[in-house]
């Protein structure tokens, strides 16, 4: 058995004689040429090792053209660069109607839309049942499928008296949001339409009990849990 002594580094078991090539060549030598030297070993894991043992490339090397830096005065690349005054390939050919071969069958054509949403797409005023379960009118068609959709009960209310004032909302009298009628509409505050929401508001008073009891009983579970896996004594799972 081999009885060299070994290090983990990142998972991978490293030799010191392979960490002594490492230190040795690190600062003077390309990263590839020294993983030539190591079989088995990547210029990834030459990187990772040399950052664990604290080694860094020598100001010496970091100046050659081996370091693949521009220094200045290099003109890497001039003779690929386009000189003033060039004329492009294309210049003159990309105008109006320009589609030779099948270009013309193949373009995109504005407004066109595909995929799903060519699917799901409806014409103008067209009418759906929103995810909430408000009735919403489409009233516009622009890119993407946002802002398209509007709730009919704000086109109804805004017909009337006009924009929404920030910070409120509109609430149905009898709480049926299938009921879209001006007279069961009301404007009322964000504040107001969040005190209604609350269980307090929406529920009796024994249900609010019961349901504020449920989650006194579940933040204990939690709790209970939490301190059974801290102390490592949580039973497993059946």
């Amino acid at each position: 058995m081999n009885s060299e002594k070994l290090e983990r580094v990142n998972g991978k078991a490293w030799a010191a004689a392979e960490r002594a090539t490492v230190r040795k060549m690190y600062a003077d030598a390309s990263t590839k040429e020294i993983a030539k030297r190591l079989p088995g070993r990547t210029v990834t894991m030459i990187y990772q090792t040399a950052a664990r043992m604290g080694l860094h490339k020598s100001e010496a090397y970091l100046a050659t053209a081996d370091a693949c830096r521009l220094r200045r005065g290099d003109k890497v690349g001039e003779a690929c660069r386009f000189r003033p005054g060039h004329a492009p390939a294309n210049k003159g050919l990309r105008r109006p109607g320009y589609a030779p071969g099948r270009m013309a069958s193949t373009q995109f054509r504005k407004g066109q839309i595909s995929g799903n949403a060519a699917k799901i797409w409806k014409p103008l005023w067209s009418d759906r049942i929103s995810k909430d379960g408000y009735l919403e009118i489409k009233v516009r068609e622009r890119n993407g499928l946002h802002g398209n959709w509007v709730g009919a009960h704000i086109l109804i209310w805004e017909d009337k008296h006009g924009p929404i004032p920030r910070g409120h909302k509109l609430a149905f009298k009898d709480g049926n949001k299938a009921h879209v009628a001006l007279g069961n509409l009301e404007l009322i505050s964000n504040a107001e339409m969040m005190r209604r929401n609350t269980i307090h508001n929406r529920y009796p008073k024994e249900m609010v009990n019961a349901i504020m009891l449920l989650g006194a009983v579940k933040r204990k579970l939690r709790e209970k849990r939490a301190k059974e896996h801290d102390d490592g004594s949580a039973q497993p799972s059946v």
